[in-house]
């Protein structure tokens, strides 16, 4: 039997939209629950500080509706903290956060923060939610995370992107990804990966060994303007299914 990877489905820019005009319309939890039918084994939300996207009302009524996990994005603050106390999904990936940034733009830097990281995540790694952190493929953010204790870690696959997009640098890109996979699971750090991934690009990625978990947001939520999210979830996972055969 072939390994399985875990697709994440990240309706964030569902509630783009609804906020873009007010009001409920598009609801995200119908988004969640048809992602949850087309076979999302979790779903992901980036709960930010401005509140761009998702909401703690949006947070609550997922808690409730869907029946596969909820993989909440966050930022290392008090606030943030706190709200994971209250709602406590199922896993959590700390992402760095800047209010200027259109997108989620690198990796944390965990070495940089250590200290920092090391006083807010204690008291959650002892509880029974997943932690994560969202890196960079790189040595020394990998060895900063082992040394903290923290058991996953989600590869920022958007420097791969642009090289895939580009079509420059794309195996330079690629090995950096595939050493640190390799490295983490020498330290029995489970990998998952995210970011920019389309279905031109993910086949690549989801073909790396232990590679356990894609989260996939924005390039899904475009394609089912046309396709619908049923359709374009569904073709997703036929070719990461195709990729590690």
């Amino acid at each position: 039997m072939g390994r399985n990877i875990r697709l994440g489905v990240n309706i964030d820019h569902v509630a783009t939209l609804r906020n873009a005009r007010g009001g409920n319309h598009p609801e995200i939890i119908n988004a969640a629950l048809v992602a949850q039918s087309s076979g999302a084994d979790l779903i992901t939300v980036h709960l930010r500080e401005d509140r761009r996207h998702i909401n703690e009302n949006d947070l609550e009524n997922l808690l409730s509706v869907i029946d596969i996990p909820l993989n909440l994005e966050i930022a290392a603050t008090t606030e943030m903290i706190g709200l994971a106390n209250k709602y406590k999904p199922q896993s959590i990936c700390f992402v760095p956060e800047n209010r200027l940034e259109i997108t989620t733009e690198g990796g944390l830097n965990v070495s940089k923060n250590f200290n920092k990281l090391k006083k807010v995540l204690e008291p959650l790694l002892n509880s029974d939610i997943k932690i994560a952190l969202f890196i960079d493929p790189n040595n020394e953010q990998l060895m900063a995370t082992q040394e903290l204790g923290v058991k996953t870690v989600e590869f920022h696959t958007g420097e791969y992107a642009q090289a895939f997009l580009k079509n420059q640098d794309v195996d330079s890109e690629l090995e950096k990804i595939k050493n640190n996979v390799h490295l983490a699971t020498k330290y029995n750090i489970s990998c998952h990966a995210g970011h920019g991934l389309n279905f031109e690009n993910v086949s690549l990625i989801a073909s790396i060994p232990n590679i356990e978990e894609l989260n996939i947001g924005h390039f899904l939520i475009g394609d089912s303007i046309f396709n619908g999210l049923e359709n374009s979830i569904l073709k997703m996972r036929n070719i990461i299914k195709k990729a590690i055969k």
